[in-house]
């Protein structure tokens, strides 16, 4: 058992978002056993309400340009809002997530301008040659939400297992009605988030930082 939970906690430790990928397209033997080892991730009442679509090739760069075009000419509207806010911890680790990637790539921090071209990377997907879409049908509502969490983070530790870089993104579901014309996906279909994936580009610098984890006492709360 050991055996299983140390390879387990080196997959985790493994894992973290890939902000630059090569344009090498993955095998589709590679991309199914990603996907059907996140199918088993468990839900609620085993409703298993995620859909993934995929793309590769042609079909990546097509929405790749839509994704930019939309960016360019709608405003944000998601299908389940944005936070409110970041308070306490959560605001911290954000702020400095972005600081660790700003200083990677060699952005000041009174840059503005820079800042908004590395932020123009997540609708270029980073450069990847896969993006994932992740679904979850309406009237399931949050706890359909809920459970495609549970997918996503299997799905980046089944590629991360596999040698497969991956990012999840909140950012491009900011424009689901395009997505969901884009794809042909039905309107009862909420979008949740994508995962830009492929294989990483090690010599990338955007590549080159790990956020810290949280410690077992902020987030442990024993009691008894």
């Amino acid at each position: 058992m050991d055996d299983n939970f140390d390879a387990l906690r080196g997959i985790f430790d493994a894992r973290y978002s890939c902000r630059a990928f090569r344009p090498d397209p993955l095998p589709d033997e590679t991309i199914r056993q990603i996907v059907s080892t996140a199918g088993r991730a468990p839900s609620w009442c085993n409703a298993q309400p995620w859909q993934v679509t995929i793309t590769r090739g042609d079909e990546t760069e097509r929405f790749r340009t839509a994704l930019l075009d939309a960016v360019t000419n709608e405003k944000p509207n998601p299908d389940f809002a944005w936070p409110n806010a970041y308070p306490g911890a959560t605001g911290t680790r954000r702020r400095i997530c972005g600081f660790q990637l700003y200083e990677s790539v060699g952005i000041a921090r009174g840059d503005q301008e820079a800042r908004h071209r590395q932020s123009m990377e997540n609708y270029r997907l980073f450069g990847a040659p896969h993006v994932a879409i992740i679904s979850s049908e309406s009237d399931l509502g949050a706890y359909g939400a809920l459970d495609c969490g549970g997918f996503v983070t299997a799905f980046t530790l089944a590629a991360t297992a596999l040698g497969v870089a991956t990012i999840a993104q909140a950012s491009v579901a900011a424009y689901p009605q395009m997505i969901r014309q884009h794809f042909d996906l039905p309107e009862n279909r909420l979008v949740l988030c994508a995962i830009s994936f492929g294989y990483a580009d090690p010599d990338h610098p955007a590549n080159g930082f790990r956020t810290e984890r949280a410690g077992l006492a902020e987030i442990y709360d024993p009691r008894g």
